[in-house]
Order: structure tokens, then C-alpha cells, then sequence
């Protein structure tokens, strides 16, 4: 329940809402509060996004991008040793062989998976966590694709490049409004239950940045929805595509003509490690909300740790847009057991309104996430009209409760059960009283580049979903991360089963650019300790003098 200091608040809240909803009704949900110009977006963006702040990023020293500005704390990570000894393995005798490699647990690394098992080829899919762990299954809000007659993939393609300030690579995102329409037909095809209308037509709604209603969804589990079809699809192949989990890979294997030609394991149950030899490596795995980038909470599941950078950039992958994060503007402030949840844009997509201390709605609600982070930063920062929690944290309301007026009573539980869910277990209900909200970190704007086949600048190592960049440009819309994941994922599926079947063979296996990448580490003078990987979150205090800093420890040092 919310505290007592704030039902004043609350009251204002409430007493502002039938004004709201007059004009909600009067002038549309689109015009009852302007949206931002141009140059109100960018003015908004300079003066409160986190990543225009001066300690948001720094120049990386090593590697193929050095010398570019990076997030701060991707570049400590990427400034780092490997955690394996290159020299105590005998790579001459690998412990497993396949075609393709395909490192993660969600929907990129399922939808690879499948693509290339259909190519014929053998498949082994290796997974830190467990398969499903990951922040596909998490995903609430929907998946974007242009199914509607009103709709186009043109129209789809200008609103993720004006999403990402045109700053996307045109290649990728051709792909993906292009693919998006056959993705949805396979995806239903498996078995995936999309909301419906009365009539039987896929139901869609209004994401921000959109130009036309074009969301897909199922309740406000639409990540779920989609992951568990693709992992029961999985077991359904499971003699044709191997799954090995809780192992998750330390290293790639080069070979002596410059290929990526495997991996090592370390079995996070035995803490064994196994030399796997395959053709092609595919590497689907997710994000890295896990760094808490500026201390920021984060929406994002437990092993999401930018492994894959490492991994890639270690190999000599190309990076793009790694000064690019995304901050989802409604993350749970209250009860602050959940602090940093994700509160679905959906909410707003149903018509729910950010309203300040005051009840007055301050921003257009559906802006794009990073004009619409930077707005509630503005409010509570420098307009002082958030609210505060009990630990000192700010937040604005999300008038929930407004959307049973504007869509009919019950229109909350049925669209938004798991919001209603999660807000029920402490007393707050989401029909009757609003949510507190606040930005929170949740994408990875960059990572390795690539082109429309998913291949990485490294042959033989191929990239798909949050780990890949260059799809959203430096900022996505809502959807396209959903999308993203399984039009790239079967491309890299696809593409990487084509390349390992035309490889008759490789060269001899080696480590040498894990020596390499270690004496560059050297050089810039990084204590010893400081390893990655992270694999795992580091939450150990920083008043804790005695960690564990062995080549064992999951986690590094960072400072």
C-alpha cells in the first residue's frame, strides 16, 4: 500500500483525472497533450538523457575500436582479462564437435536453432542459465510487424529509423520490416496465441514512435508467449539440436587462418570446462543491463552481463553504437522491492498517462523512450514535481486507472494481467490507484556489428538479437526488440548452417588471440584481477575488502 504522505498526491491524481478523460475523449488520446517538436526532443535529450551526461562514456584503449567513446562501463569490462589460461588447453582433442554453435537462452538463440536445423546441419545450443532464462521471456509489451491493410513495411522501416534518430543501418532495418509480417505468420504457424478480436483479426495497438497501430501481443506476456512455442519446438527437435545449459562460453577458438571455429565451456555445476569445435558460432546473448550503467536499476534478467561483446570484440569483432543505452521510462520506483521492474508501455499504449506530484499530465504519453525518460527525468530533477519513496528515490504517477474509463471496466486485468499480478502483491490495485514510476536501464542500443546476414566483421562468428547493434539506431522503439530477436535469429540460423556446410574443413584450432588481447590488457596496466566475462553480476559491497579474484570468480572488479 502507498504510504500515508502520499495520498495528498494520490487525491490530486484522482481529482485531475475527469478533466483528463473529457479531453481524452474530446480530441483523442493523440492530441490531449502535444507532442514534442524537434528541437524540444533534442533540447529534452542534451540536457537530462543519462548518456549525454560527461561520466556516461570514455575512450576505449584496446582493440579494434580504440580510441572510441564507449559506455563507461562496457569499456571496463572490454578492458579486461580473459578468465582462461589460453596455455593449459589441448585444443587438439575437443570434448564435442558440431556444425553450429549457438551460445544463449532466449528467442534469438531458439529461432537460430531451428532455422539452422532445417538446413540440415548439426546444431548444438549452449546456455549459461537455463534454457528460456533470458530477457525474451520477460518481455511484456509485444512484437511489431505490419499485418494490417492500412499499414506497410515502408511505414514500419521510417518509424524505427526515425526512432533511432536515423542512425540505423538501413541494411538491417530493411530486414527487419520486411521479415516482420513472414516472422508473425511462422510464429503463429508454431503455435504462438496473439490477441484477437471479436472478428477474429489480430488485435494491434499503438506503441510510441508509431505511426500506425501495429503491436502485437499477448496480454502483457507477449515475450513469454512467443519463447515457450520456440523452446517446446526445441524439445520437439531435441535429437536433431543438442542443448547443453548452466554452461556458458568463456572464450572463443580461432583458427590459424583467422575463423572463428568454437568455444570454451565452463560448466557452472561442475566447474569443468569443455572444448567444443564447430564450424560457426552464432552468439545470441542478450544484453547488459546486469552493469547497472550509472547506477540505474534495470529491467533485465539476471545473466544479462554484455558476455557476447566480450566474447566478440576478444575475437576481433566490430562494435557500433556501444555509447548507446536504453532507459525504458516506466520502471517499478514503488514498492521498491521491485525497484526497476519493468511496467509495460502497454499501459500507456491503453491510454494510462504520466502525471506529475500534482495530477497534471506533463509530456505526450506515447513519445519515443528516450524523449519520454528524458521528460520524467526533467520532472522530477529539475521541476521538482515527482514523489518521493521512503529510501529517497523519485517517481511519477502512471494513471492506470484512467484506462478503465477510456477502454471499459475490467479492460486492466484482462489486457495487463501481469502488471495487475505484480502490483497485487503488495496491496496496490492498478485498476483503482495509479503506479510510481521512474526510468530504468533496459536495452543495449549497440553491440557487434553486422550486416543482414548477421555476420560479424570475424568469419565464421555471426550475431543476432540484443547483442548484435546497428538495428534501432541509438534509440528502439517498442516491439522491435521481440521482432528483432527472431528475424535475426533465423537469418543467423539460416546464414551460419549455409557458411558451415560450404566450410569442408578448418585449420588447426588456436588461442592466440586471447595471448594477443591479454598483453594489450597488460600494456594499459589493468590489475591482474580484473576479468571477463562477467557471467554473473558482481553485487559484493565495495567496503568488502576480500573477494574472490580468482581465474574462477564470477564477476570482475571494476574499479
Amino acid at each position: 500500500m502507498y504510504p500515508e504522505y502520499m495520498q495528498d498526491s494520490l487525491k490530486k491524481v484522482e481529482a485531475s483525472r475527469p478533466s483528463r478523460l473529457r479531453l481524452s475523449r474530446e480530441k483523442g488520446r493523440e492530441h490531449i497533450f502535444p507532442a514534442m517538436t524537434a528541437a524540444q526532443r533534442e533540447e529534452v535529450l542534451q540536457k537530462f538523457h543519462p548518456d549525454y551526461k560527461k561520466i556516461a562514456k570514455r575512450p576505449l584503449r584496446i582493440g579494434v575500436n580504440k580510441g572510441e567513446s564507449i559506455t563507461t562501463e562496457v569499456a571496463d569490462i572490454l578492458e579486461a582479462y580473459s578468465r582462461i589460461n589460453p596455455d593449459v588447453f589441448d585444443l587438439n582433442h575437443p570434448d564435442m564437435e558440431t556444425d553450429v554453435l549457438i551460445v544463449g537462452g532466449g528467442s534469438a538463440a531458439c529461432s537460430a536453432a531451428l532455422l539452422a536445423e532445417q538446413e540440415g546441419v548439426n546444431v548444438l545450443l549452449v546456455t549459461k542459465l537455463r534454457l528460456g532464462d533470458s530477457n525474451s521471456i520477460m518481455a511484456q509489451g509485444g512484437i511489431q510487424a505490419a499485418v494490417n491493410p492500412q499499414d506497410s513495411p515502408i511505414r514500419h522501416y521510417l518509424d524505427v529509423m526515425g526512432g533511432g534518430h536515423f542512425d540505423n543501418k538501413p541494411e538491417l532495418v530493411e530486414a527487419l520490416s520486411m521479415d516482420a509480417p513472414l516472422v508473425i505468420d511462422w510464429l503463429i504457424e508454431l503455435g504462438v496465441m496473439f490477441d484477437r478480436n471479436p472478428d477474429g483479426s489480430l488485435k494491434t495497438r499503438h506503441g510510441g514512435g508509431t505511426s500506425r497501430t501495429r503491436m502485437l501481443s499477448c496480454k502483457d506476456y507477449s515475450g513469454s508467449g512467443i519463447l515457450r512455442v520456440l523452446r517446446d519446438e526445441i524439445e520437439c527437435r531435441k535429437e536433431r539440436i543438442r542443448v547443453i545449459d548452466f554452461s556458458p562460453v568463456v572464450e572463443l577458438i580461432m583458427d590459424t587462418d583467422g575463423r572463428v571455429a568454437g568455444a570454451i565451456l565452463q560448466n557452472f555445476e561442475t566447474d569443468e570446462y569443455f572444448i567444443v569445435k564447430s564450424k560457426a558460432v552464432i552468439l545470441a546473448t542478450g544484453g547488459m543491463g546486469r552493469l547497472h550503467i550509472q547506477g540505474f536499476p534495470t529491467t533485465n534478467h539476471y545473466g544479462a552481463t554484455c558476455d557476447g561483446v566480450v566474447l566478440g570484440y576478444r575475437a576481433g569483432a566490430r562494435l557500433i553504437y556501444m555509447d548507446s543505452v536504453q532507459y525504458h521510462p516506466t520502471g517499478a520506483v514503488f514498492p521498491e522491492q521491485i525497484l526497476g521492474f519493468l511496467v509495460t508501455e502497454k499501459v500507456r499504449g491503453l491510454g494510462g498517462q504520466p502525471v506529475n506530484k500534482d495530477g497534471y499530465l506533463f509530456v505526450f504519453p506515447l513519445e519515443p523512450r528516450d524523449v519520454e525518460s528524458s521528460a520524467f527525468i526533467r520532472e522530477c530533477v529539475e521541476n521538482h514535481n515527482g514523489v518521493k519513496t521512503p529510501s529517497g528515490q523519485q517517481g511519477i504517477w502512471l494513471d492506470s486507472p484512467i484506462i478503465e474509463e477510456l477502454e471499459g471496466v475490467g479492460t486492466v486485468e484482462r489486457e495487463l494481467p501481469a502488471m495487475v499480478r505484480q502490483f497485487k502483491r503488495f496491496n496496490i490495485d492498478i485498476t483503482k490507484e495509479p503506479m510510481l514510476v521512474y526510468p530504468t536501464l533496459h536495452f543495449q542500443n549497440g553491440g557487434l556489428d553486422v550486416n543482414a546476414r548477421c555476420e560479424t566483421s570475424v568469419p565464421g562468428l555471426y550475431a543476432a538479437g540484443e547483442v548484435q547493434g546497428g538495428t534501432h539506431g541509438r534509440n528502439r522503439l517498442m516491439g522491435n526488440s521481440q521482432l528483432e530477436i527472431t528475424v535475426f535469429g533465423r537469418r543467423a540460423g539460416t546464414f551460419a548452417a549455409q557458411y558451415a556446410k560450404s566450410l569442408e574443413k578448418t585449420s588447426d584450432l588456436t588461442l592466440e588471440h586471447v595471448r594477443k588481447y591479454n598483453r594489450e590488457v597488460e600494456k594499459i596496466g589493468i590489475d591482474p584481477a580484473r576479468v571477463s566475462p562477467i557471467l554473473l553480476p558482481d553485487y559484493i559491497p565495495n567496503h568488502v575488502k576480500e573477494r574472490q579474484l580468482t581465474s574462477h570468480y564470477l564477476g570482475a572488479i571494476r574499479g
